[in-house]
């Protein structure tokens, strides 16, 4: 007797549920004041060393938070604790960050009410493009030292993403690199994207980038009053 095989399409996204607990917490946020940003990159690319330049930069004038994400250690999230206030989120292994994750986060950090709180994600260019972790705004580092192909090498990222900040522009001499070239791939894949350089070790860009994030902020909460 031979057996029959029946498909069944069932046209249903199932991430349904978690895209809605996503925008119920950007809401939740928005209404308290607070932007949230998501920082994403390869590892090594400058999310740590740009977070504390930000936070120099924003100390007379700004409440921020940090969550760090890392599959173990809490290195990063140990750099940034004497600036702002700061909580690790341990994958133990997982590539990304998800929303149940980030909410531990913030209740571990007494869920503060502050004008930025800035996500930190695990060091990956796919994985986390795909997790809506309730951001209002999502930011993609690409450091001079990992060339400038990437954007055409992993283009879901860009495509989701709201700006691309070029790091590490001390070493540009000293490296294959171009910034017209990532800038090209990048906008190519999303003409809408703000694009940004820094060097975060002498703070070539970084004023810039925080008047960047205050008319985001200004912009993106209007919309929730």
């Amino acid at each position: 007797m031979t057996g029959t095989t029946k498909t069944i399409t069932i046209r249903r996204d199932v991430t349904a549920k978690s895209k809605a607990d996503a925008a119920v917490e950007r809401a939740r946020l928005a209404r308290r004041g607070t932007l949230v940003v998501n920082l994403l990159s390869s590892p090594g690319s400058g999310k740590t060393t740009l977070l504390e330049a930000t936070a120099r930069r924003f100390a007379s004038q700004h409440s921020m938070a940090v969550l760090v994400g890392d599959l173990e250690t809490d290195r990063d999230a140990r750099r940034l604790r004497p600036l702002v206030p700061t909580a690790q989120l341990t994958t133990g292994g997982a590539c990304h960050l998800e929303l149940p994750l980030v909410r531990r986060g913030l209740e571990a950090l007494g869920d503060p009410q502050v004008d930025f709180l800035f996500i930190e994600n695990v060091g990956n260019l796919v994985c986390p493009a795909s997790h809506d972790l309730g951001e209002h705004l999502r930011v993609v580092l690409v450091s001079t030292t990992e060339g400038d192909d990437k954007p055409g090498k992993y283009p879901k990222m860009f495509r989701t993403s709201h700006a691309m900040i070029v790091t590490k522009l001390d070493l540009l001499p000293h490296v294959p690199f171009s910034v017209a070239a990532v800038t090209e791939d990048a906008s190519r894949i999303q003409p809408d994207l703000d694009v940004m350089q820094v060097d975060a070790l002498d703070g070539t860009g970084i004023e810039e980038w925080c008047e960047y994030l205050n008319e985001e902020r200004a912009k993106r909460l209007a919309k929730y009053e």
